[in-house]
C-alpha cells in the first residue's frame, strides 16, 4: 500500500526541521509499541450479513498475525455511515477500523443531504476485504422459473410485487431499481437494517425477491428460494447454470460491490500497513476463501 507523494517541500529551516522530528517522533512511538491492546472492528451492517461474516471470519486471522485479539462490533445504520462516522472519529492510533462497503465513498454522499464525515478526507482504507456478488432471488411460491418468466409476470401484475433491500441506498436497492428500470416494470421497495432480516422475510414470503449479495444460497440448494440470475459481469462459480442479466438482455447489470477496512486518516503510514499486511495474510487462507465462496465473497484481486 504506498501512501500518497509528499506536497511540503523539501527546503527547510533548520528550526523547522527540528520541530517537524520532534512532532513525528510520538507517531513513530506509537507504530513501534503497536499494537498493545485489543483491535476492534466497526462492521457497518447487522449480524448475519456479507460485512459481518467477512469481519468475524478475517478478526481471529488477524488477531493470530498481530498478537491481540481483534473485536468485532456491529454498528449497523444509514448505509454504512455510522460505523464509518465511528472510526472517522476515533482517535487515529490503529485500534478502531471500520468494515463497510465503497458505498461510503461512492454512493452515500449523493443519497445523503449531509454525511456526518468527509470520507475522502476523514478515512483513509486499509484494505479491501473482498467484493460480492448479487444474485436475483425469489419466494419459492412466485410462478415463475427464470428471468424471462419473472419479467412477464410482473408486467402482468404492475406494483403486486415487493423487493427488499439490505437499507435505503444499499447497492442491493440500486441494483433492484435498475434493473425494473431496464426490465420495464414496477415493484414495490421495502428497506431492512440489513440483508439478513430481507433474506428472512423472503423465506417466509413477506416479500417476493430481492438482489441476494451472497447470504441464501444454502436456502436455494434446499429448494427454499429460487434463483434467476447474477447482476455480475461472470457467471458464479458455485451456480454455473445461473445465467447472468446480460446474458437474458439486460444490459449493463454487472453490479459487484466492494468491501473493505478503513481507519481514520491521520492512522500512522506504519500502522495502516501493518493492518493491510495482517487482512492480506488472513485472505490467503484457505478455510477463509472457502468461506467467502460460500457466502459469494470473491478475495480482492
Amino acid at each position: 500500500m504506498q501512501e500518497p507523494t509528499s506536497r511540503v517541500r523539501r527546503r527547510l529551516l533548520p528550526t523547522c526541521a527540528v520541530m517537524a522530528f520532534a512532532l513525528a517522533a510520538p507517531a513513530a512511538a506509537l507504530a513501534q509499541a503497536w499494537p498493545n491492546r485489543p483491535v476492534k472492528i466497526l462492521v457497518g451492517f447487522p449480524p448475519g450479513g456479507v460485512a459481518d461474516i467477512m469481519a468475524r471470519s478475517v478478526a481471529p486471522l488477524m488477531s493470530e498475525t498481530l498478537g491481540q485479539p481483534v473485536v468485532v462490533e456491529s454498528r449497523a445504520g444509514a448505509n454504512g455511515n455510522v460505523a464509518a462516522d465511528a472510526a472517522a472519529k476515533s482517535p487515529a492510533d490503529g485500534y478502531t477500523l471500520a468494515l463497510t462497503s465503497t458505498g461510503i465513498e461512492s454512493v452515500n454522499p449523493f443519497l445523503f443531504s449531509k454525511m456526518p464525515f468527509d470520507p475522502v478526507k476523514d478515512l483513509a482504507p486499509v484494505a479491501a476485504t473482498g467484493r460480492i456478488q448479487l444474485f436475483l432471488t425469489t419466494r419459492p411460491g412466485l410462478p415463475v422459473n427464470d428471468v424471462d418468466s419473472f419479467v412477464r409476470y410482473a408486467k402482468a401484475n404492475p406494483g403486486k410485487l415487493s423487493f427488499g433491500s439490505a437499507g435505503s441506498g444499499s447497492t442491493p436497492h440500486l441494483v433492484g431499481e435498475l434493473f425494473k428500470q431496464s426490465a420495464g416494470i414496477y415493484a414495490v421497495h421495502v428497506p431492512y437494517r440489513g440483508a439478513a432480516p430481507a433474506l428472512q422475510d423472503l423465506l417466509a414470503s413477506q416479500i417476493d425477491f430481492f438482489f441476494d449479495p451472497g447470504i441464501s444460497f444454502a436456502n436455494v440448494r434446499a429448494g427454499k428460494l429460487k434463483m434467476l440470475a447474477v447482476a455480475s459481469g461472470q457467471r458464479s462459480a458455485l451456480f454455473p447454470d445461473v445465467p447472468t442479466l446480460a446474458e437474458r438482455g439486460y444490459k449493463n447489470m454487472d453490479y459487484d460491490t466492494w468491501f473493505g477496512l478503513f481507519a481514520p486518516v491521520a492512522t500512522p503510514p506504519e500502522v495502516r500497513q501493518r493492518l493491510n499486511e495482517a487482512v492480506n495474510k488472513a485472505l490467503a487462507n484457505e478455510s477463509l476463501r472457502n468461506r467467502f465462496k460460500e457466502s459469494a465473497a470473491r478475495r480482492r484481486r
